[in-house]
């Protein structure tokens, strides 16, 4: 009992310390998208877009090409997420907790219900992982389409159909961002099996890992604008 009470502390503030980041993380998107990869992904991404369907007969092959690629991306996480997936389920199926002996090297929770938990947790990992990509290459697929529309036949609402481009491909970005975001909290739920202990100090690395590769330290970001609106400040200088 008192190995398992290990499990209560230690494992909960592994996962608050993780949500908390992730929480404080969609607050700076949502509110200082410049300071965040993410966020400063999303504006790029819609000013690409604009710039190829300004001409699609010149940029269409291009702007395909690169969905392409962004859709090759999700398709291979979403294949290595079933892939694992199916993985787990057999190893829950067949071997299930008769695998978890009551080795030394192992600490916490020990028993034949904690294994299973342990397990079930990096399969749903895995099937969320599996989930979002497959919305991601979704939003990829039909933004390949949309981003070839002749100028011609948008008429009046070629700026709404710009935007509502830019919303597709940002979507499809953010479920792949999220899918890989499964795949992260994976890490410290497999290091569970070895013990409470090992999964909180991978939960405070982790988080001092995404923290530098969330968040931008070039302030020449925060004055981000399109490039129109640039080239009219300097003319105006």
């Amino acid at each position: 009992m008192e190995k398992q009470i290990v499990d209560y502390v230690f494992v909960p503030s592994g996962l608050v310390l993780m949500v908390t980041y992730h929480i404080w993380l969609l607050h700076q998107i949502l509110k200082h998208p410049n300071r965040t990869v993410i966020g400063i992904n999303a504006i790029n991404r819609r000013l690409w877009v604009r710039a190829m369907m300004e001409d699609t007969s010149k940029y269409g092959v291009l702007a395909v090409q690169t969905l392409r690629n962004n859709i090759m991306a999700s398709t291979l996480l979403a294949s290595t997420a079933i892939m694992l997936s199916s993985l787990i389920a057999v190893l829950m199926t067949g071997v299930g907790g008769r695998s978890n002996s009551s080795t030394g090297l192992l600490f916490g929770d020990k028993s034949e219900l904690g294994f299973s938990i342990k397990v079930f947790s990096i399969l749903v990992c895995f099937l969320m992982a599996f989930l979002f990509n497959v919305q991601s290459v979704r939003y990829y697929s039909h933004t390949s389409l949309l981003i070839n529309v002749p100028f011609d036949k948008m008429a009046t609402n070629f700026l709404d159909n710009i935007e509502y481009v830019g919303r597709t491909i940002n979507r499809g970005s953010y479920f792949w961002s999220l899918g890989l975001r499964a795949f992260y909290f994976s890490f410290p739920l497999f290091l569970w099996l070895f013990g409470p202990i090992p999964m909180l100090l991978c939960c405070i690395v982790l988080v001092f890992l995404l923290y530098f590769l969330d968040v931008t330290f070039d302030h020449g970001w925060d004055s981000l604008s399109p490039p129109e609106e640039k080239k009219n400040d300097e003319e105006a200088n």
